[in-house]
């Protein structure tokens, strides 16, 4: 009888989420066709102040460009991801090559001003490893704060081995004469973007046992009034959302944070910032149901996914607008 019951609740349960997640995917759609997408050429046409949303599956790899300066925020997923049980094919050619592609200068070498990674888990921070040892990439500094032990989750030590991906980050980058900075900025300019750091201090409410994830830093990204912020892993899940919503205001894009999987993207969050655009790392049919609902529901916002685009590229212009194109790689 329980069996039957419990058939009766999960199964119109579940269609309700399938047709919702059907509308979401319609409305995606729609909403859409609001900006004008066309294929990158990379003759900067419309200026030199870009944000190049890297196709890295579903991890963070944002390369800044502003003024022939180039930074590297996060640096997308490897080929040695600990939590893979199997042979598997990451991004760290993909990546390695679009950097020396884009960054080079006359002298063969390319180079970064700095390397940002928001927090050390293995979809964001391992590419940091063979971008640190290629002796054709040079980095100005990596900026990557200290790892709190007391946050991680024990899968997170004993399986994903956060703590060793951190530890090797940290020996490649002496070995490359790269200066780490623990101590983040709040504030700083890169080119014509002003930049603001959230969560450089994981707050003391939620620094035990809350993951790897509570320790993001959010990059606000500011050019003539227009606003993007790169989101990280911030979810509400770990309380972030909720702190940082209101510190971090009005923006025009926002960067999805934690790859539009559950916990991300709450309405309150949405609410807060107000986002007219939205671009997800990940392909949009692994966003999860309430995610999409949220932001096309609620915020009515247009989502654009990095993988079904394979890669895109937000131009801020001098006027204060922004013009998006893809298939970057």
């Amino acid at each position: 009888m329980a069996k039957k019951v419990a058939t009766w609740i999960i199964v119109p349960f579940m269609f309700l989420i399938f047709i919702l997640d059907m509308m979401t995917l319609v409305l995606c759609d729609i909403y859409e066709t609001r900006y004008e997408i066309t294929n990158e050429q990379f003759d900067l046409a419309d200026g030199d102040d870009r944000i190049h949303f890297l196709h890295t599956g579903c991890s963070d790899c944002i390369l800044l460009e502003s003024n022939g300066h180039f930074a590297l925020v996060d640096a997308g997923e490897g080929n040695n991801n600990p939590r893979k049980n199997v042979d598997y094919e990451g991004f760290e050619e993909q990546v390695l090559s679009y950097i020396k592609k884009v960054c080079t200068d006359e002298n063969g070498i390319a180079k970064l001003d700095f390397m940002f990674l928001t927090h050390q888990h293995y979809d964001h921070a391992g590419n940091a490893e063979a971008i640190l040892a290629d002796e054709s990439i040079e980095i100005g500094t990596l900026y990557m704060k200290e790892l709190s032990l007391s946050v991680l989750h024990d899968y997170e030590i004993e399986i994903w081995d956060v703590p060793g991906i951190y530890d090797r980050i940290i020996e490649k980058a002496q070995k490359a004469n790269t200066p780490w900075v623990s101590d983040l900025p709040e504030e700083f300019t890169f080119g014509d973007f002003e930049i603001t750091l959230y969560n450089t201090e994981t707050p003391v409410e939620i620094m035990s046992d809350e993951g790897n994830n509570a320790e993001s830093v959010g990059m606000k990204l500011e050019k003539e009034g227009y606003i993007v912020f790169l989101a990280a892993d911030i979810s509400t899940t770990t309380g972030l959302e909720d702190i940082l919503a209101e510190q971090i205001g009005d923006v025009d894009l926002l960067k999805i944070g934690h790859h539009g999987y559950f916990g991300s993207s709450s309405m309150h969050f949405l609410r807060a910032l107000k986002p007219e655009i939205a671009i997800v790392t990940n392909t949009l049919g692994k966003i999860y149901p309430n995610v999409k609902w949220n932001l096309t529901m609620t915020a009515k916002v247009p989502i654009y996914a990095t993988v079904n685009r394979n890669g895109i590229i937000a131009t801020i212009t001098d006027s204060g607008e922004v013009v998006l194109t893809e298939n970057i790689h």
